[in-house]
């Protein structure tokens, strides 16, 4: 199992602003190389709250950082990430909140957990093992329509409908419990290929992120981190992949336009006013940081900053 590398490390601490008495929370822990980094640059006051809903993840950590009394470690989705904060005495004025979005490599390369089509495992892709049902319940059960919508919508495949004619076709005869099996029957339906891209990959991207209800939890957990950041604190946001970027990128420049309704009139109330500044333009990782990582090479960061209330 290869060791997991943090994507645009530099770029997200500078994004972060990281001082030394803040607080900050990293949404998506992983592995935790993004939030080691940041407890390198806090001082004795500083204080970091680490979610990940993976409690393979939160076992790492905890083993990884025992003792460690400026990090406190939670389990749960970043779609709560209000409440989280707030059972940790962090609900208001952080400096600092950062989204790592996607699939982390420990996640990627253990076949138990269902989510890659180069190796054979169950077809589980739930980000938690423990909640919800998984990959091959929903493709047992769901009608072709939705997921020949889940297909499009989330993987952009232009064979959707195809690919879902065959998965129910398939699972007529028997069930569809394994990543092979399902990778195969996708490269089967799927008449032309992209070049240097597996044929099933836009199919369990969007498998995956309609299990896992990822866009969902995304656009609540944005929603949220404003509402927590103190004037001046920073949201740095990941994304590996257009739909996320899209979401991100949207309610960034929605935040930083304030409420439409109120556009050009005097006396803008509160509730109205902007909350967010676009810090800098999107930051791509570089050809030096591709060879070094691969997996990181479609990832895109975006920052914000919080304005005073």
């Amino acid at each position: 199992m290869r060791s997991h590398t943090p994507v645009l490390l530099e770029e997200v601490l500078a994004g972060l602003n990281v001082q030394p008495g803040g607080r900050y929370i990293d949404c998506t822990y992983g592995r935790g190389g993004h939030s080691a980094a940041i407890l390198e640059r806090l001082g004795p006051a500083g204080r970091l709250l680490a979610i990940d809903r993976d409690p393979q993840a939160l076992a790492a950590a905890q083993q990884r950082f025992a003792g460690e009394p400026r990090l406190a470690l939670v389990r749960g989705t970043f779609g709560r990430i209000a409440a989280l904060a707030a059972a940790t005495g962090l609900d208001q004025g952080v400096e600092g909140v950062l989204f790592d979005l996607g699939v982390s490599s420990p996640q990627l390369d253990d076949s138990a957990r269902g989510f890659s089509f180069l190796q054979d495992g169950p077809l589980d892709m739930r980000m938690d093992p423990g909640s919800g049902p998984t990959a091959a319940d929903w493709i047992a059960r769901a009608p072709e329509a939705e997921i020949a919508r889940v297909i499009k919508e989330y993987g952009e495949e232009r064979f959707a409908r195809r690919i879902a004619r065959a998965i129910v076709g398939a699972r007529r005869e028997r069930a569809i419990t394994g990543t092979l099996e399902l990778a195969d029957l996708v490269a089967r339906a799927v008449p032309t290929r992209e070049p240097g891209k597996h044929p099933a990959t836009r199919t369990f991207q969007a498998i995956r992120i309609h299990v896992n209800g990822e866009l969902t939890e995304l656009d609540a957990g944005l929603t949220q981190s404003v509402g927590l950041l103190a004037a001046c604190g920073r949201l740095c946001v990941i994304s590996f992949h257009s739909l996320e970027d899209g979401l991100v990128k949207r309610f960034i420049q929605r935040e930083s336009q304030g409420d439409p309704m109120w556009a050009g009139l005097p006396d803008m109330p509160a509730h109205a006013r902007p909350r967010l500044r676009r810090i800098g333009r999107a930051v791509r990782p570089t050809p030096a940081e591709i060879a070094r990582n691969p997996r990181g090479r479609s990832a895109v960061l975006r920052t914000a900053e919080r304005l005073a209330a």
